[in-house]
């Protein structure tokens, strides 16, 4: 097999220039399981969990630039509150005291929420979104907010207010996006567990640039409460293990009334143990995405790890959905989206817009009704062909990115393997073909290539969250490439691109 060798990198770091960490910051390398256990036990404080992912911020953070808004007063006193709850016997969550960072395309209350605009530079929201809400309510405790992208557009994460969160592998290359600033938190250690979302594949696409896990759940599974009927755009948990992103799911999923694709099963079952045997598991390998282009690196690692499934006692085939057509559909439905969300403040200030949506705008306005009609036949044709598809299959794997992390400068690509890419989310359609299924999918780390990671998809039918952790655990026990973290690099002054406040 083409496997990297692990044995002589496992427990060390690769990537950027390293620094010595305080002894205190040791609890940074524990996964939210491990530490919500030690604080359960008395045998770590919240306080001091807080704390040390607090110092890990201040030390790392000016160089990475992914935590742009940080509560660190507050959630010391959150942690604080937590310690008094466990002396006094209280009932605790499954995350009491353990830290979490939230997208700043989620609403948090009483911390800022920008949304990397600059119309919202300034912008405190009275109330939490359902995924803050539900975490808080599980435990954990906000260390602030990570940096993403001007309204979500794009897996490249820069904007006006903040600029550029960079990818701690190498500080010259991107995280992706656009929950790249939560990504980049994980990977370096500054938080255990942080939210995101995903449209066309901003949960898994930074997850890949920076060798952390991603999941972009089925629509409904993480309710959202704008009532949209759209299956889209979806939030989910983000973290270092397979383990932690299920645990992190299994407090933040369950139904609401306020989302009409919510789902109305027991969330709690995601807490459970993720081993097993996953024999007899059938595989479906992917064969080229209807020749969509991949650089080399790319498909060499992935490809290389097709016999670490068959070694786990899967039976690997090569097939894959029909995506014929998508490459009309999803855009189409995305223009919409963008322009019904941002048209209105494109024309009070359109200096204040960045040219990729002013052009989803523009394309949205010359659509016509058929176009539209054309598009949701076929989003209604994917989903009963890929019911089919998991029918004579149990798992779809293929990449996650059809690029390696390319340089920080760069908006987004404008080719790969030198076919050209017109616009600016042509080179991610590996993430928003899957995100065509409706279908949970999980980026988990799959290797690396000129020391920069590699992520490995895996898609399981519609609400087939459970076995889709347990074969994504399998392969990540497996490999153990996760373990492979950056080094941390030291810096001081002011963070990169912004000023870290509430």
């Amino acid at each position: 097999m083409n496997r990297p060798p692990l044995d002589h990198l496992r427990g060390k770091a690769i990537g950027a220039a390293p620094a010595s960490p305080s002894a205190a910051e040791d609890l940074c390398d524990h996964s939210a399981g491990e530490l919500a256990s030690l604080i359960r036990r008395r045998e770590a404080s919240a306080r001091e969990v807080v704390a040390a992912h607090l110092a890990r911020i201040e030390r790392v953070n000016p160089s990475v630039n992914a935590v742009v808004t940080l509560v660190a007063d507050r959630a010391l006193a959150d942690a604080t509150r937590a310690d008094e709850a466990v002396a006094r016997g209280d009932r605790i969550g499954p995350l009491h005291g353990v830290p979490v960072v939230h997208k700043d395309l989620i609403e948090t209350a009483d911390i800022r929420t920008t949304f990397g605009s600059p119309f919202y530079r300034d912008n405190v929201p009275t109330q939490d979104a359902l995924i803050v809400a539900r975490a808080r309510a599980a435990g954990a405790i906000t260390l602030g907010k990570s940096n993403t992208p001007e309204f979500g557009a794009g897996s490249q994460t820069f904007n006006t207010i903040f600029g550029a969160t960079r990818n701690p592998y190498d500080l010259t290359k991107t995280c992706g996006g656009s929950s790249g600033g939560s990504t980049v938190a994980l990977a370096c250690g500054m938080t255990p567990i942080a939210t995101g979302t995903d449209f066309g594949g901003s949960l898994r696409n930074p997850a890949a640039f920076c060798n952390v896990v991603g999941l972009r759940p089925s629509p409904g599974r993480v309710p959202v409460t704008n009532g949209s009927w759209s299956p889209f755009s979806v939030s989910g948990p983000m973290a270092r293990t397979v383990a932690d992103a299920a645990l992190f799911l299994s407090t933040i999923a369950g139904a609401d009334s306020r989302d009409p694709l919510s789902i109305d099963t027991d969330p709690s079952a995601f807490a459970a143990s993720l081993e097993g045997s996953v024999r007899g598991a059938r595989v479906a390998w992917w064969r080229g995405l209807g020749g969509l282009p991949f650089e080399p690196d790319v498909r060499r690692v992935v490809d290389a790890n097709r016999a670490v499934f068959e070694e786990l006692g899967c039976i690997v085939e090569e097939d894959e959905p029909d995506f014929s057509g998508v490459d009309e559909a999803l855009p189409t439905l995305r223009h919409l989206s963008n322009s019904a969300s941002y048209a209105a403040l494109a024309r009070q200030r359109p200096e204040w817009i960045k040219d990729t949506i002013r052009w989803e705008i523009a394309e949205a306005e010359r659509m016509t009704g058929a176009d539209v009609a054309r598009a949701m036949n076929r989003q209604a044709l994917m989903y009963q062909q890929t019911h089919d598809f998991f029918q004579r299959h149990d798992f779809f794997v293929l990449p996650v990115t059809q690029v390696m992390p390319f340089d920080i400068t760069t908006p987004y690509p404008t080719s790969v393997a030198g076919v050209a890419m017109p616009t600016y989310i042509d080179w991610m359609r590996s993430c928003w073909y899957v995100s065509f299924m409706s279908s949970p999918a999980i980026s988990v780390p799959g290797g690396f290539a000129n020391g920069l990671p590699v992520g490995l998809q895996i898609v399981g039918p519609h609400r087939g969250e459970w076995s889709l952790l347990r074969l994504a655990h399998a392969f990540e026990q497996a490999t153990r490439f996760g373990e492979l973290r950056p080094k941390l690099a030291m810096a001081t002054g002011a963070p990169t691109g912004g000023r870290l406040r509430g």
